[in-house]
């Protein structure tokens, strides 16, 4: 993902993949054909400008989940959902998903996988029905949101310890839940890990560990812990960081999960909305 200062891909490479940037910070819109992405022929080209854009938009590239499935080996090892499906059904309907009521987190910002030692690399989803009104997919990009603080802060910054867990996200959308909810997500969301606030990434940069699974500063009182949380999210999400994909069905996203955060924009949960979601496996832990 770039900053005002990154390298970037050279023009010509650019041009190979028919890739222009969405904005400064975060974003890139690729044409290549279906038969072109499905060659594996500009899988590297394409991880490397993944990386320096946060997020990949494939417009009405219309993947079928065979074709999504192929596509996004790719790009490396490929990995299966937790009940083991190779397609996740992205959906607040019930009947489509049983895990419906879990999902309702992706309503607010959030990295996937901090539960986990080594979060997914990337995800992939490809748009099948659409909401209505609102729905769209936000992202922002936590490389540069780090970049650009104050030298100042930046070392006020490195060396804390969050605590995360994925029930604390019921609270965003249900501020009293009833005990019974509670031990239901609890059981769901794997306990609470201790992650950095600041990802020192092997390739030597750093990136922001925020979201609705952020529970509290280690060591803060819960007062300043939240401004902390609150302050920096609202400085990751200014629009210069952020991208919103209004979908049209058939558009395919992909985006650097270890280097951004996302969340979907409010929409009637009995709309139908539906997204196919495939995603690479990670293998670099927080540190």
């Amino acid at each position: 993902m770039a900053s005002a200062t990154a390298a970037k891909l050279q023009a010509t490479d650019l041009d190979e993949l028919k890739a222009t940037d969405i904005s400064l910070f975060i974003g890139s819109r690729v044409h290549l054909t279906k038969e072109e992405l499905l060659s594996g022929r500009y899988a590297g080209a394409l991880r490397e400008l993944l990386e320096r854009r946060g997020v990949l938009v494939f417009p009405l590239i219309r993947f079928t989940d065979e074709e999504q499935i192929a596509f996004t080996k790719t790009f490396g090892a490929f990995a299966h959902e937790l009940r083991g499906e190779e397609v996740f059904r992205i959906t607040l309907d019930k009947g489509v998903n049983a895990a419906a009521e879990y999902l309702k987190g992706s309503l607010y910002w959030h990295i996937d996988g901090t539960m986990n030692p080594a979060p997914i690399f990337a995800s992939i989803l490809s748009s099948k029905v659409l909401s209505p009104s609102g729905g769209n997919t936000e992202f922002c990009n936590t490389y540069a949101a780090w970049e650009n603080l104050e030298e100042d802060d930046k070392k006020r910054l490195e060396g804390l310890r969050v605590m995360h867990s994925a029930w604390n996200s019921l609270f965003y959308y249900e501020p009293e839940p009833s005990y019974a909810k509670l031990e239901e997500m609890m059981s769901l969301g794997k306990g609470e890990t201790e992650l950095p606030l600041v990802w020192k990434h092997r390739c030597g940069r750093k990136s922001l560990i925020l979201g609705c699974t952020a529970h509290h500063v280690i060591g803060m009182s819960a007062r300043e812990s939240t401004k902390l949380l609150v302050r920096l999210r609202d400085w990751a999400t200014r629009p210069q960081f952020t991208y919103s994909h209004k979908w049209r069905v058939g558009d395919t996203v992909m985006w650097d999960n270890t280097g951004t955060m996302h969340r979907a924009t409010p929409y009637d949960p009995s709309c139908g909305r539906l997204l196919h979601r495939t995603i690479l496996q990670g293998d670099e832990p927080f540190t």
